[in-house]
């Protein structure tokens, strides 16, 4: 494994291990990293997800992207990053470096390093997890959590470093936490029930990608953790791709909202605005505060995003005002 000076990712392999000959494998990526508006365009998600991911970030939730192999998660981890203040300090963490805060003037980038020919050597994520505690981080980056450094990482997003990001591999979000805890364990002989609470308080939302029958990439569902209760962690859905159908070979489909953000703490003190639907049967919908102040009304309209500047409204035609 080994990695060139552009970023891209090599591996080789040879015989006897190959059977039919030496392989070179080369992972290439883009010289620019996708914004979120880029994977927006491209279908990858919708503008109330974008508005949602856009607050998460800047608002210091710690955010877990899962996903199987070849998703887009380091992809999606690029363009989050570039919603994270450029007044903080953010330490990255990779087995081999590909994420790029080329737009953020104060990172610190830290790479693993695999034995040495004679087997020694090695500083694992997990040795680089801890040193970066003592550098005064304002956010941790790790590129994907694969063993015991997930319960150091945690550890780091219960103690202060609000606003971490990390990669996984999984196949749900359900999934993700599942394979979080086999990862603590892996590090730690600890009570399940202990791992369970240190992820549900630690851990604020899941993105979940995935890569569909057409090659595109999506986000499948967005997920939030509510908390710790009767041997579980709680897992609230608050939007879900449903596809619709396929046009000139492209799978078609729309994001539905589940469910509401129970956790607005952080949102809250960063000025996002709650909104609810208070159903009037005279003038159609009224969009009311928390204290039932009526913001405006709409006949017809089916949804509200509030980004904090604007009120987003769906209609029921499909239009966005």
């Amino acid at each position: 494994n080994a990695r060139l000076p552009e970023g891209h990712r090599v591996n080789v392999i040879i015989p006897p291990l190959a059977l039919d000959g030496p392989v070179v494998t080369i992972r290439k990526f883009r010289s620019k990293i996708y914004s979120l508006e880029e994977l927006e365009n491209m279908g990858s998600f919708d503008n109330e997800i974008k508005s949602l991911m856009k607050w998460a970030v800047r608002k210091r939730c710690n955010i877990a992207v899962s996903g199987g192999t070849g998703s887009g998660k380091t992809t999606l981890l690029n363009a989050l990053s570039t919603q994270i203040p450029l007044s903080e300090r953010i330490v990255t963490i990779e087995d081999s470096a590909e994420l790029r805060f080329s737009e953020h003037p104060h990172v610190v980038r830290l790479e693993a390093r695999p034995q040495n020919v004679e087997g020694v050597g090695e500083v694992t994520i997990k040795d680089l997890v801890i040193n970066s505690l003592r550098m005064r981080p304002d956010r941790i980056v790790v590129g994907e959590c694969r063993g015991s450094e997930a319960l150091d990482m945690l550890q780091a997003m219960n103690t202060g470093h609000d606003g971490s990001l990390s990669t996984g591999h999984a196949n749900s979000p359900k999934d993700m936490l599942s394979r979080l805890e086999s990862m603590v364990l892996m590090g730690m002989d600890l009570p399940l029930g202990a791992v369970q609470r240190q992820i549900a308080s630690g851990i604020d939302i899941i993105v979940h990608l995935g890569r569909l029958r057409d090659k595109s990439r999506k986000v499948l569902e967005v997920s939030e953790i509510l908390d710790y209760q009767d041997g579980e962690i709680l897992v609230s859905p608050l939007y879900r791709f449903e596809e619709t159908g396929e046009k000139d070979g492209k799978i078609q489909g729309t994001w539905r909202k589940m469910d509401d953000l129970v956790h607005t703490q952080k949102l809250l003190a960063a000025g996002y605005k709650e909104v609810w639907i208070c159903k009037n049967d005279l003038e159609g919908h009224h969009y009311c505060d928390r204290n039932g102040m009526d913001i405006l009304s709409l006949m017809g309209g089916s949804y509200i995003v509030d980004s904090g500047r604007r009120v987003v409204l769906h209609t029921a035609s499909g239009r966005m005002h």
